[in-house]
């Protein structure tokens, strides 16, 4: 497949849904990391008939292809419904994971009960908001009178969680990237004064920068924006990122609602609270945002287009009415989360993860025949994670000698909705958060070939790199760089959100080698997110059982090495969020 070809079907390997609008993180889990500004690194290009026969690779015979078929055809029965968030057939789906687990011995680490005892499941409380019957939009006052522009039509603007009648009025200045690290030596509110305003920013990060730490700045740009005293952002498309998503697409997801989980003080949580208001424009909007400016939106453009561009801020002549009246009704759905106790360094914990929940049966529509599939089975995305985590925790359970660091094996929910069921257990573990030592998630491994190599997304940023390519090697099966760093996957799935508190993690999926681009680009083309996701595709059974021993000698390795998994010195990623802890030389 050309690469122009694959880039364009990227967005939909976002992983996850759009971003929660109500959370304010304006670009986090949301295809806006794959719209930054670096060009996408070519893929090698790979033989579309796999060299290497599935037969011809080794397996160790305690990893069950009968049983990797058999969970997932459970997990993808139409009776499950999709596993929609707040669901029955999610809750089946959950307390099906955790009467695996009881079975197994392990011990449950879930909600703390009446009793004092925990149980399997971590309940956690959504608020979902959707758009109330009411007009939703904005007024911009500019040197030439105002001009409106409605909801879903020129402008998106999120409905707020807690703020379910938003008028705002204020005014606006123009903050480039809007970014500012003191690491990267980047400060785009120099000489501005943003108190009590509205910015308006530029969508991803300047050409050249690190893709994965620009995606990182993009997903944060609330919080900058806070920081400065700002009260709201606008987001104005870049060149290259209206190629990748061009108004029409993006306004297609206007009125779908957004989630937050509920913390212990009954609000929903937000990650940038005091930005009340988080809007992206048209460039029709755009261009009456900057009337009267210094420079023109095609001016702005033409600089951010060239390799490390910083177009420069500056107040504008504008100011913006924003409003927006929502909605909001409260549903519950479960993490489910168990252990396997170490032995001399118990204390230390190792994360597994993947998510249980997909996207749950899609609306009828009057163009389409009435016995159209609807049905998001997520067989691939991610019922093929969910099982193997517990092909892992079946062998690993059955070991004579069981691992020296404990093994939390941890299902979440609402990673479709934007990663809440991992943040939501990041912010409130169930052991002790400085003694999570490291986090390997998975997520829609594509089970279609004779996989050769696996990727491990973020392997370049901690020892989790080197631990895994050694513990897979025994299998002739090699690690491989990101094949599309540029699309930042590091910062897209659920072991994000423990990058986020200081862990090491990798993502690992299988590699593009023996087959494996062909696979990936043919289900990211048709099946990504589909009704189609189902056990009719042409399932490499015993790929998925490797895929599981591949995880199983990762996950031992990283609970009985000498050494923790450990940021290497200098990481960007280890220095922002665990400064203080030990860093390994990179070799």
């Amino acid at each position: 497949m050309r690469k122009s070809t694959l880039r364009a079907l990227i967005p939909a390997f976002a992983l996850l849904a759009a971003a929660p609008l109500h959370a304010i993180e304006t670009e986090e889990a949301s295809d806006e990391a794959f719209e930054a500004g670096a060009p996408a690194a070519p893929a090698t290009a790979q033989p579309a008939v796999p060299l290497r026969a599935e037969a011809d690779l080794p397996l160790d015979p305690r990893f069950s292809a009968e049983r990797i078929k058999a969970d997932i055809s459970f997990f993808a029965d139409d009776l499950l419904q999709g596993r929609d968030v707040g669901s029955t057939g999610h809750e089946i789906a959950a307390r099906f994971v955790a009467q695996r687990f009881a079975a197994l011995g392990l011990v449950p680490m879930g909600d703390m009960g009446a009793d004092a005892q925990r149980g399997w499941l971590q309940r956690i409380t959504f608020q979902k908001t959707e758009f109330a019957d009411a007009p939703a939009g904005v007024e911009v006052i500019g040197p030439k009178g105002k001009s409106a522009f409605a909801h879903g039509k020129q402008v998106m603007i999120a409905a707020s969680a807690n703020e379910p009648k938003l008028d705002l009025t204020a005014p606006l200045v123009f903050v480039g990237y809007g970014i500012d690290n003191a690491a990267l030596g980047i400060n785009d509110y120099a000489g501005l004064d943003v108190q009590g305003k509205i910015v308006v920013l530029l969508r991803g990060y300047p050409a050249g920068m690190p893709s994965e730490e620009g995606a990182h700045l993009s997903a944060t740009k609330a919080q900058m924006a806070q920081a400065h005293g700002a009260i709201g952002v606008i987001t104005v498309a870049t060149n290259a990122s209206a190629k990748v998503r061009p108004w029409e697409k993006s306004v297609q997801t206007a009125f779908s609602p957004s989630y937050a989980w509920v913390g212990p003080d009954g609000k929903a949580n937000e990650g940038a609270p005091g930005i009340r208001t988080a809007i992206s424009v048209s460039d029709e909007a755009a261009a009456a945002l900057l009337e009267g400016a210094p420079k023109s939106l095609s001016q702005i453009r033409a600089e951010a287009d060239k390799a490390g561009g910083r177009p420069k801020g500056f107040a504008l002549k504008a100011s913006l009415h924003a409003f927006v009246q929502s909605k909001s009704s409260r549903v519950t759905s479960p993490n489910v989360v168990a252990m396997l106790p170490g032995s001399d360094l118990k204390d230390q914990f190792v994360v597994l993860s993947g998510h249980l929940d997909h996207l749950g049966v899609g609306k009828v529509k009057e163009s389409e025949p009435a016995d159209k599939d609807r049905i998001y089975n997520g067989a691939m995305d991610n019922a093929a994670g969910t099982a193997t985590t517990l092909e892992v925790a079946r062998v690993m359970a059955a070991d004579k000698a069981g691992p020296r660091r404990s093994v939390v094996f941890l299902i979440t929910t609402a990673e479709e909705k934007g990663l809440l069921g991992a943040d939501y257990y990041a912010n409130h573990p169930t052991i002790p958060a400085e003694k999570i030592v490291g986090n390997v998630d998975l997520d829609m491994p594509v089970l279609l070939y004779p996989f050769t190599d696996v990727i491990a997304y973020g392997a370049d940023h901690s020892t989790l790199g080197p631990i895994v390519a050694d513990a897979v090697k025994p299998m002739q099966v090699g690690l491989s760089p990101d094949p599309m760093p540029a699309e930042t996957i590091f910062v897209r799935s659920d072991h994000y959100r423990f990058v986020r508190k200081g862990v090491p993690a990798v993502f690992l999926a299988t590699g593009w080698a023996n087959g494996g681009a062909k696979a990936f680009g043919d289900f990211l083309a048709h099946t990504y997110h589909q009704p189609n996701d189902d056990m009719a595709q042409a399932w490499n059974w015993r790929a998925g059982a490797r895929f599981a021993e591949a995880n199983y000698r990762i996950t031992r390795a990283m609970a009985d090495g000498a050494t923790p998994p450990l940021w290497f010195k200098g990481d960007f990623f280890g220095a922002t969020f665990a400064a203080q802890a030990p860093k390994a030389e990179r070799k």
